[in-house]
């Protein structure tokens, strides 16, 4: 476990120059699987001119995922697909198969398995009852009561671990591994579990491929800049992928609390590295270690990173209520951290054209993750 920079007062990281880095695309299915889920919408891409004034910006827009198939964030997106990919694999069934288990299933059908600081764990939740399937969700401390609440809602059975996230991936790992009828469907990957977290990545694809048909559609130039909240950095690797894979290249901002910076902190090291994490507002970001997944495109392919304070998040929540975006605390980060990043002091740091199209992605809403009173 090493030293965050926050403690050591560093709440930024750029690279001295760009990295020319390309990588193959997300698979091109991923789109069409969730335009057949019920209820299935574009989440609103929201222009902003008063935002886009304050930060120097031609023109600015928030990806709002308030509102997404039924749930308040952007998680449901990798984890329908990963239920879908992880049941295909299971079940040993043929691309193009219907979501579920199959119909014929001989024996006791899987049970879901997952850890969560919140979203990721409602959604998996939300696709166990989609399928009539039982799902067990462990939540690390720190989680929203209504939160955990709203994983019970959804059907599921939760455990409630009285340790930091990391340990509640460990927990759900373990015990996917002593029942054979448990499927573990985690959002972040270690070595040897790597395939799940994958498709859960390759989920999110369809965000990206909205928010460029939303920008033409708006008359917008490609994004010059994208802030991106991060926890273990699925999110992140799935926008590295998107821009990396031959189309725009804009700047890639990650954005993390200050409470818990494991992303910044490994760019920094130039390496993976587990922190010790604090108490923050953002739970669902609270994550000591990134993905060793999303790492390597991480380390190639994002261009800078910001730590910002639980104050920074609620300031920027509140400007962008007052715009009628609802965000919570992890989706008001992404201005939080533009905000940070678009300072004097840190701007020439960043690619020529960064502002002339900025992209915020608002990551859950209000309803995600309350804040405590």
């Amino acid at each position: 476990m090493v030293t965050a920079p926050t403690s050591l007062g560093l709440s930024w990281f750029a690279r001295p120059a760009a990295r020319a880095w390309t990588c193959p695309p997300a698979p091109g299915d991923v789109a069409s699987f969730h335009r057949a889920l019920p209820g299935y919408g574009p989440t609103p891409l929201v222009e902003l001119p008063s935002l886009a004034a304050e930060l120097g910006a031609g023109r600015l827009f928030v990806k709002d995922e308030s509102s997404r198939l039924g749930l308040p964030a952007f998680k449901i997106l990798g984890a329908s697909w990963g239920v879908h990919r992880a049941l295909r694999d299971h079940y040993g069934l043929p691309p193009g198969a219907p979501l579920g288990p199959p119909r014929d299933l001989a024996g006791p059908p899987v049970r879901l398995v997952t850890a969560t600081d919140g979203n990721h764990g409602r959604a998996v939740a939300a696709m166990a009852r989609l399928l009539g399937l039982d799902a067990d969700v462990l939540v690390p401390h720190g989680v929203h009561p209504a939160a955990v609440a709203a994983i019970k809602e959804e059907g599921a059975g939760v455990t409630e671990v009285p340790a930091p996230y990391d340990e509640a991936v460990r927990l759900a790992a373990e015990i996917a591994a002593s029942d054979p009828s448990a499927l573990l469907v985690q959002d972040t990957a270690w070595p040897g579990y790597e395939r799940v977290p994958q498709w859960i990545v390759d989920g999110y694809s369809t965000l990206f491929t909205e928010i460029d048909e939303q920008l033409v559609a708006a008359g917008a130039a490609p994004a010059g800049l994208v802030a991106v909240p991060v926890g273990v950095g699925s999110l992140a690797q799935a926008a590295v992928t998107h821009y990396r894979a031959g189309r725009s290249a804009p700047t890639l901002l990650c954005v993390e609390p200050d409470a818990a910076p494991c992303v910044l902190t490994s760019l920094h090291h130039d390496r993976p590295v587990t922190i010790e994490t604090g108490s923050t507002t953002m739970a669902g970001l609270n994550c000591a270690t990134p993905s060793s997944l999303a790492w390597p495109f991480l380390r190639s392919g994002v261009d800078a990173a910001v730590a910002v304070t639980d104050a920074a998040t609620a300031r920027a929540a509140r400007n962008l209520a007052a715009l009628d975006v609802p965000a919570g605390p992890c989706g008001a980060a992404s201005l939080a951290g533009a905000r940070a990043a678009l300072t004097p002091q840190h701007r020439p740091a960043l690619a020529p054209g960064h502002t002339g199209t900025i992209v915020l992605l608002s990551t859950e809403g209000s309803t995600a993750n309350p804040v405590r009173p």
